[in-house]
């Protein structure tokens, strides 16, 4: 084994074990006050979240919203593959901060309007991913798989180990998952959105302050494309040696 995939090999590991691991005790007191933030913010924020979180999955389903001119890579080494990866991933992250500083400046109405922008800013960069990695997302199971890695990454731990068994078993899984396309469509937009919102609630609400709200917007956006692009990174460097 060469010394690139050793390291690999030990990411690997340690990916597997902290998604795994059970909720500390910090995560439920988190927990706790997320719910009382929830109470408190107005419907209509709640609304505009889950909107977007719907037409975020609906499009990654069916539409091209997300695709770029990014090539499907054949052939290529993992490590080539990588190194392709991270840079995709340090401009998708300065995009992110840009974004999330711009909307931060402009207190509770640009801060409603970033929830949608960096949804569209993350499926872009997952799709290009897949194609870094060599899958065809034009296929609805790799865009299935797309919105798992998501859901992967922006979920609270109970919900990581669920989801972190269908990925990391995703070609025994397939042919049930593929009846779930229609189901996706369909789901309780409010409760998969309370489940994002739950990973990211005091960053973004923090952002809603005029002013100060751009410090957070940037810090926070560069956060979470770094988030990820960890899991996407870990998640398809199982399928490729485990497939």
């Amino acid at each position: 084994m060469s010394e690139y995939m050793e390291k690999v090999e030990r990411e690997m590991q340690r990916w597997e074990h902290k998604t795994r691991r059970e909720p500390s005790m910090p995560a439920k007191v988190s927990k706790r006050w997320q719910n009382k933030i929830n109470s408190r913010l107005p419907e209509r924020f709640h609304a505009v979240v889950t909107e977007s979180v719907r037409q975020m999955v609906q499009a990654a389903l069916v539409s091209s919203d997300y695709l770029s001119d990014l090539d499907k890579l054949e052939d290529v080494p993992l490590e080539e593959r990588e190194s392709i990866f991270d840079k995709r991933v340090t401009t998708y992250k300065r995009t992110a901060a840009v974004e999330g500083a711009g909307t931060g400046f402009g207190g509770v109405l640009l801060g409603v309007a970033d929830f949608p922008l960096l949804l569209t800013i993350k499926m872009k960069f997952l799709f290009d991913a897949g194609k870094i990695y060599g899958f065809n997302v034009d296929e609805i199971e790799e865009r299935m798989f797309l919105l798992h890695v998501f859901q992967l990454a922006f979920s609270r731990e109970e919900k990581k180990k669920e989801v972190f068994h269908k990925i990391t078993n995703w070609e025994e899984n397939v042919r049930s998952l593929k009846g779930e396309a229609a189901d996706l469509r369909d789901l309780d937009w409010r409760s998969f959105q309370l489940e994002y919102r739950d990973f990211i609630d005091l960053p973004k609400t923090l952002q809603l302050i005029p002013g100060f709200g751009a410090i957070v917007g940037a810090t926070a956006n560069y956060h979470y494309l770094d988030i990820l692009a960890y899991h996407a990174k870990n998640s398809y460097r199982h399928r490729l040696l485990n497939g």
